[in-house]
């Protein structure tokens, strides 16, 4: 998703929704942290979001701008809604929010405003989420030097999952530290 789709996804969000602040907490968050963020961690073509003051608008979000929706249709990305309790990002996240000024769609006046995790926080929450797209994401941003390993393994115990969890997440962390740190300098994003 590229900045101007993330843009028309927030101002729409906030059109349906009727509120100016939208919380951002998939991997799309990483524009609130990241002015050009590798191709890497652009590749979803979703934004996991849902409206601050009330979350339980997210459903209408999802009904009128999801997956399978005209929205997707017409435009070939959409808003995935979701919760508060969707985000298993270090404890502490909600203050830690990146603020994002987003230009209303044209014709309305005014901006909203996208709250994205803070990118250690979604990094950390992308790794609790597990999947290899999850991995790619953790090792592009480490690559690109977006995030520092020591900041992520500092975070890891504010983790809402359990020890045997965290033991994962912080070994997984370390793994692709060192693969990086061993691979030619070409290789070093993933594919």
């Amino acid at each position: 998703m590229r900045k101007a789709d993330f843009d028309h996804v927030i101002a729409s969000a906030a059109l349906i929704s009727g509120e100016e602040e939208i919380v951002v907490i998939g991997s799309q968050s990483i524009w609130g942290s990241v002015e050009d963020p590798p191709e890497a961690m652009l590749r979803s073509l979703e934004a996991d979001i849902y409206p601050r003051e009330d979350p339980s608008l997210a459903e209408e979000i999802d009904g009128q701008m999801g997956d399978g929706s005209q929205f997707q249709s017409t435009y070939g990305y959409y808003a995935h809604g979701v919760g508060p309790e969707t985000a298993k990002a270090p404890a502490g996240w909600e203050e830690r929010l990146i603020i994002v000024e987003v230009p209303r769609r044209p014709g309305e006046e005014g901006h909203v405003r996208a709250l994205c995790l803070e990118r250690h926080d979604l990094i950390l929450a992308k790794c609790v989420a597990g999947r290899q797209r999850d991995w790619d994401f953790a090792k592009a941003a480490l690559s690109a030097g977006i995030a520092e390993l020591d900041h992520l393994l500092a975070l890891v115990g504010d983790l809402p999952v359990g020890q045997t969890e965290k033991d994962r997440v912080r070994s997984m962390l370390k793994g692709i530290q060192k693969q990086i740190d061993t691979s030619p300098p070409g290789d070093l994003l993933p594919r």
